[in-house]
C-alpha cells in the first residue's frame, strides 16, 4: 500500500496551470526527497497531497483511499516551513508538543497520561526535552523548526511531510534533524521531505523526485556519489555525466 499515489495530477492557481500531470507516489515506510528551484512547484505538489489546495484534474488516494473519501488524517503529520502563532499567546515548548496530539484527542477532550508520554517521547527525540518549559518565542530558529517536528512526531504518524524543514536552520539543528530522520526511517514511517538539497541527507533518501516547472523531470534512486548542488536546476533527462556517473 501506498501513503500517497497521485496520478495525472493538475493544479490550478489564479487561472495559471502550476502542476502539469503529475505522477507520485510515497509508499509505506519510504524516505522521498522532493527537489527542486523556487517556483518549480514542489511545494504546491505537497500541498495538493494534503488537500491544502483543490486539484483540477487526477486522482489522489491516501493509504488506499480515494482523498474525497480519507478521514484518518492523524496518520498524516505535516511539519511546515515556519512556526506561526495564531492567537499571540505565549506558549511553551512542552504545550507546542502537545497540541500534536490533539487530531487524536480530539478538542473537547483533556489530554491523558498517554498524550503526554507521546509528546515527552517526540520531545526526546529531536533533543529538546530540556526544554519543555521554556516559551518557543525565547528559541533560534532552528530549534523552533525542531519544535515544529516534534509536534508533528507527538501525533505518532505513519507518513511524515516535512516542507523545507532546514532552511535557514544552524548546523546544529540540522544534525539534530538529520539524526531524527534517521530514527524514523528505523521506525518505518514514511518520509516525504520537501527541499533544495539533499546535503547529509542523501544516504537516508530510498527516491528522488526533481519537480520544475510544474512537471516532474526526474523520479529515480539517488545517484552514486550523491547530486551537485544544482542538479535539481536542470530539467533535462539525467546523463551519466550530470548525474555523476561516467
Amino acid at each position: 500500500m501506498t501513503a500517497f499515489e497521485l496520478r495525472g495530477g493538475r493544479v490550478v492557481l489564479g487561472g495559471a496551470e502550476v502542476l502539469h500531470d503529475v505522477d507520485f507516489t510515497l509508499g509505506e515506510a519510504e524516505f522521498v526527497a522532493v527537489l527542486g528551484a523556487n517556483g518549480s512547484g514542489k511545494s504546491t505538489l505537497v500541498r495538493a497531497l494534503l488537500r491544502l489546495i483543490p486539484l483540477a484534474a487526477g486522482t489522489l488516494t491516501v493509504f488506499g483511499t480515494p482523498v474525497a473519501r480519507f478521514r484518518d488524517w492523524p496518520r498524516v503529520g505535516y511539519v511546515p516551513q515556519r512556526l506561526t502563532s495564531a492567537t499571540g499567546v505565549p506558549a511553551t515548548v512542552g504545550e507546542v508538543v502537545l497540541s500534536g496530539r490533539t487530531p487524536r484527542v480530539g478538542r473537547l477532550r483533556r489530554f491523558s497520561p498517554a498524550d503526554r508520554a507521546a509528546a515527552r517521547d517526540a520531545l526526546d527525540a529531536v533533543g529538546l526535552a530540556h526544554r519543555a518549559g521554556h516559551l518557543v518565542d525565547h528559541l533560534s530558529g532552528g530549534q523552533q523548526q525542531r519544535v515544529l517536528i516534534a509536534r508533528a512526531l507527538a501525533g505518532t504518524p505513519e507518513a511524515l511531510v516535512l516542507d523545507e524543514p532546514t532552511a535557514g536552520v544552524d548546523h546544529e539543528s540540522q544534525e539534530a534533524f538529520a539524526a531524527t530522520l534517521r530514527l524514523l526511517k528505523q521506525r518505518g514511517v514514511a518520509v516525504l521531505l520537501v527541499s533544495h538539497h539533499l546535503g547529509s541527507l542523501s544516504d537516508l533518501v530510498d527516491r528522488v523526485v526533481v519537480v520544475s516547472e510544474g512537471r516532474v523531470s526526474y523520479d529515480g534512486p539517488v545517484p552514486p556519489g550523491g547530486m551537485a548542488d544544482d542538479d535539481h536546476h536542470h530539467p533535462e533527462a539525467p546523463g551519466a555525466s550530470r548525474w555523476g556517473l561516467a
